[in-house]
């Protein structure tokens, strides 16, 4: 699985966001500078967060961008659909909308895996989480297995 340019820079804008003082506006022009995004390509990425509610903006001269909902309630996975949509597609279907027929008939389930194991990290994973460093027990359990790490 690749992870888009898209998903990444939408998940380090939010922890940016989700650090800053939630009385202050932080300007797009501020995130991308920071975080060495490029502006252009944020501008697309915070419509797609603020059309999911992930992100809210006030405009004006002392206007910005605030998180939409409290970090604790914004998961990784709300913030990888609202840029990228479903988390898991195989040629554009869903896993079970899949057939294969003979030796391959099995592979949707499979795939129902797949996409589950994702939802299980990334839906139970917070911004909070994130970037306190605090992840829950199912991420740290996978990422304690010294295997994790290692190329394959």
């Amino acid at each position: 699985m690749n992870l888009s340019a898209r998903t990444e820079y939408a998940v380090r804008a939010m922890v940016h966001l989700s650090t800053a003082d939630p009385a202050e506006p932080i300007t797009l022009d501020s995130v991308a500078q920071q975080e060495d995004l490029p502006r252009k390509f944020m501008e697309a990425i915070f419509a797609d967060l603020r059309r999911a509610g992930l992100i809210t903006s006030l405009r004006g001269s002392r206007g910005g961008y605030f998180l939409g909902r409290g970090a604790d309630t914004i998961t990784i996975g709300d913030i990888m659909r609202a840029v990228d949509g479903p988390l898991w597609e195989v040629r554009g279907l869903r896993p079970q909308d899949t057939e294969y027929r003979g030796a391959t008939e099995h592979l949707p389930t499979l795939w129902v895996a797949v996409r589950a194991s994702l939802r299980a990290v990334l839906d139970s994973t917070t911004l909070a989480q994130l970037t306190s460093g605090d992840f829950n027990q199912l991420v740290t359990d996978l990422t304690t297995d010294g295997d994790a790490w290692a190329n394959h």
